[in-house]
Parts: C-alpha cells; structure tokens; sequence
C-alpha cells in the first residue's frame, strides 16, 4: 500500500487543513534559572541539552510538555515530558484545542533535522521561537473537531506502540551499558599492578582550535573538519573519517589534529559532557574547532579517549569546569586532571598493556554499541520501523502554501 493510500483510506476522504503552529498553540519560551538560584529537588530543569541540566524543587510547566531546547549543540533538539519540568534555555509548544499534544510531538519530532538547521550565530547556536512559529502542521478534518480528535489519537497509538517498544529495547541496553561501565571503570583502576597516574599537562601537548562557522562549511572538496557539536552527535571512542568540510582557502588559518591525537571539548552543556574526547585515527590531518582541543601524545590514542570516559575522570575534571550557563574546561584546568599509565618505566610494557585493554574495551563497545549486533540493531531496526510509520502517518496530502 502507497503513502498516499494508507493516509486517504485512514482520512476516508475527508479534507486536511494545514495551519502555522503559532495559530493552534501557544509557542513560550522558559524562565531563566542558573544553579546558583536552584534550590536542589526532583524537578528536571530543562536547558538547553537533551538531558537534565539539574533539578530544582518547583517546576513552571506541567506534565505531557513538548520542548524545543533553545541553544548550544543541541539547539532544536525535541524532547517529551509527562512529569512537571522546570523550563529554562528553551520553549515549549502547547498545542490548542485542535490538537492532540502527543500528535503534534510526533509531527515535531518528525521535523527534527530542519529544526536542527534552524541554528543560527557565531559562538554558541540558538534556535528562537520565531523560528518555528510559521511551520505549518496538518489539521484532519477541521471542520469537524471530534473527529479530528479522533484521527490524530488513532495516529499516536500506533507512533506511540512502536516508541514503547523502542524505550524497552533501550533500557535494556542501558543497563548492558552500565555494565559495561562499571567494568571499564574496574579495568582502568589497575589495582595490583605498577601504574603511575600522571597529569595530562605531562603526558602530551595541548593544541587549541581555530574558529570557523555553519557559513564556511562545503559540500566536497574542502578541509576535513570536526566540530566540537559533532562529537557530542556523531563521534564515538575513535574515528578516521571526518564528516564536514569547509571551504578550502581556509586551510591556512585553521589548526589541526594530527594522526593519533585525541579532540576535546572544551563547552558542553552539563559538567558530565564537557571534555569528552574522540581519538582521529586518519591518515591525514583533521582541522579543529575553536571549542575543542588536540592532545599531541605517546600513548595509545583509544586508549587515552577510553580514560576520558571514566567515573574517575569525570569526578577530577570537574574540579576546573567553570559553572557557567555554558560549561567550560580550559587547557590550563584540563592538563591538571591525572591519568593512569601502567608500567611507566617500561614504555613497550606500558604500551602492550595499554593495547591489551582496548581490545577488551572494544569487544565491550562491539557488544553495546554496534548497530550490526545484539540489541543495538534491533533498536535500529525498530527506530527506522517507527522513523517509516510516522513518515507515513503525516505524509498528508498538501493544500496551497500556508502564509508564513
């Protein structure tokens, strides 16, 4: 069966009405809000990452809330919340009378990318209100309430089915990941055998970025560039293969990451993120951000990305993460924290141990985080199943442009 036949037999013929959002809800941004003014309790205050900036002991929404985070990496990001949240560097989207909350969440949900795009500034990327204000949503049957209401609701119990099904999948691979966890951290403790546990300052150099914006980015045939957003979105442990380019008479004002160097934030949105490293294992230079830095060392590259991910790690950084609305971890608090290098009189010893752990750390991520095994793929496979439904589900027939 086609998109459009699944759509009109569900629709039965009846007419779709597209209107801009800010016609059927009320599109309001948060209340500013720093840690200093939180008093602590269980209420997620919602900034501008896609997790909890902290918690606060009032909220300023209700529950079943649609959020659209308003800056930094994830600006854009949508997100879903059925408990009262405090709502701070981003907006909420509260739907009229004519529409379902939920249903409207999957349409959202279903723009993610071009809200995404809607990022705009220099230093840390916003996206405003006004932004998604004129984006038409599909109204079925607006001429008849009860049975739009009773469209859009048969819409969300099947997108809603396949999402519960996903969340269970991805639980379940949470707790295989705090396994995992736990067990890397054990491994990286090296209780028992010769470790010296040395500052970064003294293991290597640190090497900081240059600036360059969303305006300088190209298509092909550009410099190899990795931003610090990317590696909180598309960068895991290590990688060899850079996926932006920016214009090429750039070259001589950037600075690079070289082979085996490990890339660093320095911003994040939560003390937890900030710092969090991708070894580049390419054959060729990788131009850097600004927001991040190269560490330039001697020891296995996976190996020192794997010891940025620690419990340990986390605990030491943040001695020196400014408190700030955006989190920043300078080089000079950075080259502080301390790392464990075994055997260190010994560096052929110090580097087959070293290889010895990243194997077993591999196998590890191969286990949680591959998308071609276990239950990572299957979560894939149920993601694209819900990503082909929800395409399908609001694939309405299009009337004229609606006026921005």
């Amino acid at each position: 069966m086609s998109n459009f036949s699944f759509i009109e037999k569900l629709l039965e013929g009846i007419e779709v009405e597209w209107k801009p959002l800010r016609e059927v809800a009320e599109i309001k941004r948060g209340t500013s809000i720093t840690k200093m003014n939180v008093v602590n309790g269980d209420v997620p205050v919602i900034a501008g990452g896609r997790t909890p900036a902290y918690y606060h002991n009032v909220s300023n929404r209700d529950g079943q809330t649609i959020v659209i985070a308003g800056s930094g990496a994830y600006a854009g990001f949508v997100s879903w919340w059925e408990q009262p949240i405090f709502v701070s560097d981003a907006f909420t989207v509260k739907p009229s009378e004519a529409l379902l909350t939920r249903y409207c969440y999957h349409f959202l949900h279903n723009m993610q990318q071009q809200l995404h795009d809607f990022k705009s500034g220099g230093g840390v990327p916003h996206v405003y209100p006004r932004d998604v204000a004129p984006i038409p949503i599909p109204i079925p049957c607006p001429e008849n309430p009860k049975k739009s209401l009773e469209i859009q609701a048969e819409i969300v119990r099947i997108l809603d089915a396949f999402t519960e099904l996903t969340a269970e999948l991805t639980a379940e691979l949470n707790a295989r990941k705090k396994q995992y966890n736990y067990y890397r951290d054990n491994l990286l403790s090296f209780e028992g055998i010769d470790v010296e546990w040395q500052t970064l300052g003294e293991i290597g150099e640190f090497i900081r970025g240059k600036r360059f914006t969303k305006k300088d980015y190209v298509d092909d045939g550009g410099i190899k560039v990795i931003h610090y957003g990317e590696i909180y979105t598309h960068y895991g442990t290590s990688s060899a293969n850079a996926i932006s380019q920016v214009r090429s008479d750039l070259a001589e004002s950037l600075r690079y990451a070289e082979t085996n160097d490990v890339i660093v934030t320095s911003v994040g949105e939560t003390i937890e993120d900030v710092g969090k490293a991708v070894a580049w294992l390419g054959n060729e230079k990788v131009a850097i951000h600004d927001d991040s830095y190269a560490i330039r060392h001697s020891l296995n590259p996976k190996y020192l990305s794997y010891c940025l991910q620690t419990e340990g790690f986390i605990a030491e950084k943040a001695k020196h993460v400014s408190r700030g609305k955006v989190k920043r971890l300078l080089i000079d608090g950075m080259s502080k924290v301390r790392i464990p290098i075994p055997y260190p009189n010994n560096p052929e010893k110090s580097l087959a141990e070293q290889a010895r752990i990243v194997s077993i750390l591999e196998k590890f991520d191969t286990l949680t985080s591959s998308i071609t095994e276990g239950l990572p793929r299957e979560i894939e496979l149920r993601q694209k199943q819900y990503e082909y439904y929800r395409d399908l589900l609001l694939s309405f027939p299009k009337q004229e442009e609606v006026a921005a």
